[in-house]
């Protein structure tokens, strides 16, 4: 067996805005610090850093500087805001293992050593149940439509999210006959789920578990931008994107980052494949407009489907985390 030692723990390091992100420096500090010490310490033969590029493009200039090699695996949104990091980069890693094509293309562009190796969901988008049978084990009606909501994997998201959609279930479950679910992300309260849900007056089961083979059963989907996005569209299920900031984190943003859309879905097509409603354009009448539009246009949603199905090609071929750590092994021999 390999060891493993975790120095510590990535929930105390999450937060999801620019504000909220300042209110968890201390957190952040320490654990820099400490990490920072045990590379001077273990002189480990590689450093693997994930994502979180503030954090960890100065732990990639702390290794750079001890002489150990960096890989970068999920690239920093360079690209989208900030773009003058890639000369840091080019400057502290070594190698640049990204999931998107167009991030291939970029750092190529900027002299970074490159590797497109796909995208993990594609080894772990699974379905393996029938939605016959995932709608029974939840007590709903397989011959009626069924909608699903994902309000977030933080606690902040989900309280900016989940009254917006809870209140757009209950106008349109007024109007139709239609059901509704809630999934989980493993790092949310269920009671904070539960407790939002009751708000809408109906009835909306929670799924804690198996959340593709709930997605799958679903005939359209409610999500905030993030890594869900990507899972539901390899789904191929039509989805509505949502997001909300503090309003002094969301006009930081504005000013910094130069894109023209939010959701990941979208970025990659490079179109408003599916409609986003963002900040003041999230109200619970805009997700039941488009919603209604979604629901009751068989040609909308064929097209949506279509988009989908050329993004999932776009993503690569399973096996991401296989050709990293071929890439990881390489560089340590």
């Amino acid at each position: 067996k390999l060891r493993f030692d975790a120095l510590v723990s990535v929930s105390q390091l999450a937060a999801m805005g620019l504000v909220e992100l300042a209110g968890n420096i201390k957190n952040l500090w320490h654990a820099y610090h400490l990490l920072r010490r045990a590379l001077r310490e273990r002189k480990p033969n590689l450093v693997v850093l994930i994502d979180f590029p503030d954090f960890n493009l100065r732990l990639a200039r702390c290794a750079k500087r001890l002489g150990i090699p960096v890989l970068y695996y999920v690239s920093p949104q360079i690209w989208a805001w900030r773009k003058g990091r890639v000369r840091q980069i080019a400057r502290w890693v070594d190698r640049m293992a990204v999931v998107f094509p167009f991030e291939a293309a970029f750092y190529q562009t900027h002299g970074v050593n490159v590797a497109f190796v796909g995208h993990p969901l594609l080894d772990t988008v699974r379905v393996t149940e029938t939605r016959d049978s995932v709608l029974a084990r939840l007590g709903l009606d397989a011959r009626k439509p069924v909608i699903a909501m994902l309000p977030g994997s933080r606690r902040r998201e989900v309280e900016y999210h989940l009254p917006v959609m809870a209140e757009a279930a209950a106008r349109l479950r007024r109007e139709r006959d239609i059901q509704f679910i809630c999934v989980r992300a493993s790092t949310v309260d269920n009671r904070a789920l539960q407790s939002g849900c009751r708000h809408a007056g109906i009835d909306i089961p929670i799924v804690d578990r198996d959340r593709y083979n709930a997605l799958n059963a679903a005939d359209l989907v409610w999500t905030a931008s993030g890594t869900a996005t990507l899972e539901t569209a390899l789904l191929l299920k039509p989805m509505v994107i949502i997001y909300r900031l503090s309003w002094l984190t969301y006009w930081l943003a504005r000013l910094l980052v130069r894109v023209e859309h939010i959701g990941m879905v979208n970025l990659i097509a490079g179109e408003r494949v599916v409609p986003e409603l963002v900040q003041s354009k999230l109200k619970p009448a805009g997700i039941v407009e488009e919603s209604r539009r979604i629901l009751d246009g068989p040609e909308i949603r064929c097209r949506i489907v279509a988009k989908l199905s050329k993004l999932r090609e776009q993503l690569g071929s399973p096996g991401a985390d296989g050709r990293v750590a071929d890439l990881a092994l390489t560089m340590m021999t």
